[in-house]
């Protein structure tokens, strides 16, 4: 008789059940779906797993399945939906929360303290694990840097099941620090996280957003130049070029109504005319489209505006459009093609915007697009060093196979 992870004693208290279609990534329907309790769970999962050689993807809120290249395999889902709690430190400007918690509920439960973790959500439903797995900031990153480099600790369980522990909940210990960076953006291709320590900061006391429609590519490099040399401490600076319309900066100034009162003055100025000024953030800030294909578009930042522009030109030389947005002062932008788009013209829009500095990552794909085979990645410096990193942390390559770059 074969013996399956379902006869295993150490996961039956594990929630294992059978999977379904409703279970399915990318088209693979898994074997088996567990539902953990805790990170000992997660381990004995992980560990029964790694015995009868299964593959395994994460899952939080389901609201990134899609994203990353195409599994190559799918034999068991772990459902993260009971890692869910909050440790909050509010003395310390501290938080440790398991990766199944709601960002949504993480905010709240922050801000009764009057505190946040600075991190744009940018899918709706989203969990704190999936976040990390993903990587991706929204535009509220200019002064408090990106989601990793907010956290301080994390503690993930590796292929085999072993826990592992890095940082802690104290902001100035680092011991660890760069494996809780590694883990962040790796979508749970080198382990699967668990729980997490963030620094926090105070909510501010009031909040501005500026908004000017720039008349041309010049007009906006300036404003942006301007912005630059400005005094205003910008919490946010992002472009956005909707298909075949001019060119957009937002600026978020955050802090006392008496200090944003110049800095708004200072910033109106950098932008030319008379920019809107808004008291809240608009609706849907930061936050994807949630059909269609999205590609992230690493670009110098001075040559923000210029590689926004050109994906523009390149989308109508094919015939189709485009809505371009993301960080200008780093460089980071997003490009939304619209549901039902050609394979075929995004991946000539792909190849043409990988030349120089550039890259054009394919982050997630319509069935169709996937399926016409499209690398999603495009060339990648260091390859090597992440297959080794890969094979030191996951050697059977069990964990979400084919999701990350190169296959990995």
């Amino acid at each position: 008789m074969r013996v399956t992870i379902a006869d295993e004693p150490a996961v039956k208290d594990c929630g294992l059940r059978k999977g379904s279609p409703e279970d399915a990534v990318g088209g693979l329907v898994p074997g088996h779906v567990a539902r953990p309790s805790d990170t000992a769970a997660l381990g004995r999962v992980l560990r029964a797993a790694s015995e009868h050689g299964l593959t395994v993807v994460a899952r939080g809120g389901g609201t990134a399945q899609d994203w990353g290249g195409p599994l190559r395999s799918l034999d068991l889902v772990l459902d993260l939906g009971d890692l869910v709690w909050i440790d909050h430190n509010a003395d310390d400007l501290v938080v440790e929360v398991g990766a199944g918690t709601p960002l949504a509920e993480l905010r709240a439960s922050l801000a009764a303290s009057g505190q946040r973790l600075a991190h744009d959500p940018v899918r709706l439903g989203g969990t704190v694990g999936g976040a990390l797995a993903t990587g991706v900031s929204g535009p509220r990153r200019l002064l408090s840097g990106t989601l990793r480099d907010l956290v301080i600790g994390m503690t993930v369980v590796r292929a085999d099941g072993t826990v592992a522990r890095s940082g802690g909940r104290v902001v100035k210990n680092v011991a660890g620090y760069d494996l809780a960076k590694l883990h962040t953006g790796g979508y749970g291709t080198l382990g699967v996280i668990s729980s997490a320590a963030f620094r926090l900061h105070p909510v501010p006391h009031a909040l501005r957003v500026l908004s000017a429609r720039m008349t041309s590519t010049d007009r906006a490099e300036r404003a942006l130049a301007a912005l630059r040399t400005a005094a205003v401490e910008p919490a946010a600076v992002e472009l956005e070029r909707p298909a075949e319309a001019p060119v957009r900066l937002h600026v978020v100034l955050e802090g006392t109504p008496d200090g944003l009162r110049p800095r708004v003055h200072a910033t109106a100025e950098a932008l030319g005319g008379e920019p809107t000024v808004g008291e809240e953030l608009p609706d849907g800030w930061g936050l994807f489209p949630t059909e269609g294909t999205l590609a992230l578009l690493t670009t110098p930042p001075a040559e923000s505006v210029a590689a926004a522009t050109l994906v523009g030109e390149h989308c109508k030389a094919w015939g189709i459009s485009a809505h371009v947005r993301g960080s200008a002062p780093s460089g980071t932008l997003w490009v939304s093609f619209p549901p039902g788009t050609g394979a075929e013209q995004i991946a000539a829009v792909a190849d043409s915007m990988r030349t120089g500095r550039r890259t054009f990552t394919l982050l997630r794909s319509e069935a169709h697009v996937r399926a016409a085979g499209i690398d999603p990645w495009g060339t990648i410096p260091g390859l090597a060093l992440m297959r080794a990193v890969k094979d030191s942390f996951d050697p059977d390559h069990r964990l979400a196979p084919g999701r990350f770059a190169g296959g990995i």
